[in-house]
């Protein structure tokens, strides 16, 4: 049972006339000044933002023992306010408190002056609660902003580089283009070869110009080759900062990023460390991120640049997440760590350096105190960073031709540990005929530290089929997750048709769901299933418990292209048929022979439940079987299974003769399973001593009549 609310509640959608004043508990009417700025704010994708108007300020009188006033929004998986302004006085204070846990408290050092939103916080409520004893201080709040999915997967994207045209932005800014990030940030030297204002607009601005928009930059050396960096401040106008100091900073989604400049003064009790700390202190956010020009750890030809530290223990000094940097020509990641280059991974700042956008490449001829874990120096490229309210991923992508790639996840320090869950249905849509069942997997995930018993139901089924969840209540492990089968069975009256089911997950009085298109068919011609693996659609690596390989397990991912030192031939193709992912045994490539291959024994992945209707129906795929040393007990199989009972209808044993990547296609008929629902298993195995095996798959298709 929810608890009784307090007494004033502001449901979406609500429209104030005026702002009101809660003083002493009464409330008046009052204007809200105009703030002197606002704090940029880009959401994450389906973020809604709602009006409304609230504001208290303070009489003299203590509010702290007061109830609260109450923003809420129906079905909302989590809000954030938006404050017009806030002007604290002494210790007076506002604590927000989501309802489904986390809280932050604001205090004079948040923002003042200026328009900013507030961290995210989750469920369907946020309890204001002010303790203002000034009769100076005041607040207000116009709008919030609502999200659907649960902050550990409510995701943005930010495309990070530097050192970028060049010759090759092009290429990136064609990469980029590809996944659409909801912002660009820039390391510096963007414009060669000295950031003039002609050099942007013709070197630049014809290829990086589509994401003027959604693009926050900042210098580099280059760029103040044209004096005081005058094209840079005059193409970018106000998003480049104030000019002469270029630095400034934006919130996107739930993480607060800032640009500094590393061509000014940036020492220990200069303008820009002063305002940086300040710029720390304000921040409301859980995750941060600061990206500047020159990097303090580097191998690169300039090698580190120990000037840029004060920048560095301000930030690590507030627990800020990552650096991004340019200047050497190059991409190279370290661990988190302090400021004198040892490892912290409770507190440190994980730094990247990614002067890869488009001017030429150098070599890696430098030694670093800081602890590197992964670099490249022949690859043009882009980090893709994707962010939550908890953390993040990195992604080095090449630009097409170009088979490099590196990948990292990390925490944010400060990320909410409340306890939380999400929920989740794969594959997104099934279909079955009348008579016959098909199966879904429920996912229940845990954040911060969640493990409560988590009751599964299914809603909006269509006439004639029923559900049943096995089991129908999980337990996800403390930040881990659970999982259950949904078998949908149609009766053999059920109509045709198509409809959204609904799963809800349901623990106390948090309540999260997921969506899943059921489609009732009696078949008879057309596509049944399809996985070109460019998204997720549920498939299981290990499904029975029994592999035994290594290394080189099945994962869908973007190849990279690796060559045999041995035979000098080509093993795992970097270029699939269709798309840039496909189902591959270990997408990376091996830093030394033998190394992401498949060794040691078997590796299998399972698809979802499939059900086939009635008739004639083929499976059809792409494949790429390459080996070295082989012998006829190393293969690639594809099977069906049926229950407890698995089939091959497809096999490509190893031989002795050394076998280059060559992509080939294979078909299978599985007339044999109409009417039942079955998986595909896709099986590489490795018996051999000596072998190497590399085995990849695309294109999969089952097509009925």
């Amino acid at each position: 049972m929810r608890r009784k609310p307090p007494s004033r509640r502001w449901r979406s959608p609500v429209a104030v006339a005026g702002v009101l004043m809660l003083s002493g508990g009464a409330l008046v009417a009052a204007a809200a000044s105009d703030p002197v700025e606002q704090v940029t704010q880009l959401v994450e994708p389906g973020t809604v933002t709602e009006r409304m108007s609230v504001a208290a300020g303070g009489r003299g009188s203590t509010l702290a023992d007061s109830a609260g006033q109450q923003v809420c929004r129906a079905g909302a998986t989590w809000l954030r306010l938006r404050f017009t302004s806030l002007d604290l006085r002494g210790s007076d204070s506002i604590q927000l408190t989501g309802a489904a846990g986390g809280s932050v408290t604001l205090e004079a050092r948040h923002w003042p002056g200026r328009a900013f939103h507030t961290r995210a916080l989750p469920g369907d409520c946020v309890t204001i609660t002010p303790s203002l004893r000034d009769p100076a201080s005041r607040f207000a709040v116009d709008s919030y902003q609502v999200g659907s999915r649960p902050l550990a997967e409510a995701a943005v994207t930010v495309a990070a580089v530097g050192d970028m045209c060049g010759s090759e932005c092009d290429r990136t800014a064609t990469l980029t283009q590809g996944f659409n990030p909801t912002a660009v940030i820039t390391a510096g030297d963007n414009a060669y070869s000295s950031g003039s204002l002609s050099e942007y607009r013709s070197n630049y601005d014809p290829y990086w110009g589509k994401f003027k928009d959604r693009t926050f930059p900042s210098a580099g050396n280059h760029e103040y080759r044209t004096a005081g960096a005058a094209g840079y401040f005059d193409y970018y106008g106000a998003r480049a900062g104030e000019r002469g100091k270029g630095y400034y900073s934006v919130d996107i989604g739930d993480w607060h990023f800032i640009a500094l400049n590393s061509n000014i003064d940036r020492g220990a009790g200069s303008a820009q460390e002063k305002w940086l700390r300040a710029d720390l202190a304000a921040n409301t956010k859980p995750c941060t991120a600061a990206y500047w020009h020159h990097p303090l750890f580097s191998r690169g030809d300039h090698g580190d640049n120990v000037s840029v530290k004060p920048l560095y223990q301000a930030l690590y000094d507030a627990k800020a997440d990552l650096v991004i940097t340019g200047h050497d020509h190059n991409y190279e990641r370290f661990a988190p760590a302090r400021p004198d280059g040892t490892k912290d991974e409770a507190n440190g700042i994980r730094q990247l350096v990614v002067g890869t956008g488009g001017t030429g490449l150098r070599a890696m001829i430098s030694s670093t105190k800081g602890p590197t874990e992964a670099g490249n120096a022949k690859t043009f490229g882009v980090a893709k960073l994707t962010l939550t309210a908890t953390g993040y991923t990195s992604e080095f992508l090449p630009v097409a031709g170009q088979s490099f790639t590196d990948k990292v996840s990390g925490s944010c320090h400060k990320a909410s540990s409340n306890p939380d869950f999400g929920a989740a249905v794969t594959p997104a849509a099934v279909s079955v005929t009348p008579g016959g069942s098909t199966e879904a997997t429920v996912t229940v995930s845990s954040t911060g530290g969640f493990t409560g018993a988590t009751q599964l139901s299914a809603t909006g089924l269509p006439a004639g089929v029923t559900a049943r969840l096995d089991p129908a209540t999980v337990t996800p492990p403390a930040n881990g997750k659970a999982t259950a089968k949904l078998t949908l069975t149609a009766a053999a009256s059920a109509a045709n048709g198509t409809s959204t089911v609904t799963v809800h997950a349901a623990s106390g009085t948090r309540t999260r769901s997921a969506t899943l298109a059921v489609t009732v068919g009696s078949g008879g011609g057309g596509t049944v299933f399809a996985d070109d693996f460019e998204s997720e659609k549920g498939w299981t690596t290990n499904s029975g418990g029994g592999d035994s390989a290594s290394s080189g397990k099945w994962e869908r991912g973007d190849p990279a292209e690796t060559t045999s030192t041995k035979s000098n031939q080509v093993k795992q193709s970097g270029t699939p048929p269709s798309g840039a992912n496909c189902l591959v045994t270990a997408a990376a490539a091996g830093s030394t022979y033998g190394a992401n291959d498949v060794d040691g024994g078997t590796t299998t992945t399972t698809s979802p439940a499939i059900t086939l209707p009635a008739g004639k129906s083929t499976l059809s795929f792409a494949y790429n079987f390459a080996h070295d040393d082989s012998g006829p007990d190393d293969h690639l199989r594809v099977q069906v299974v049926d229950g407890a009972t698995a089939t091959t209808v497809f096999e490509k044993a190893g031989a002795t003769a050394n076998l280059a990547a060559s992509w080939q296609q294979a078909t299978a008929d599985l007339s044999a399973y109409a009417g039942r629902t079955v998986r595909v298993r896709v099986v590489a195995a490795d018996v051999g001593a000596t072998s190497l095996i590399e085995a990849q798959l695309d294109d999969l298709k089952i097509v009925n009549g």
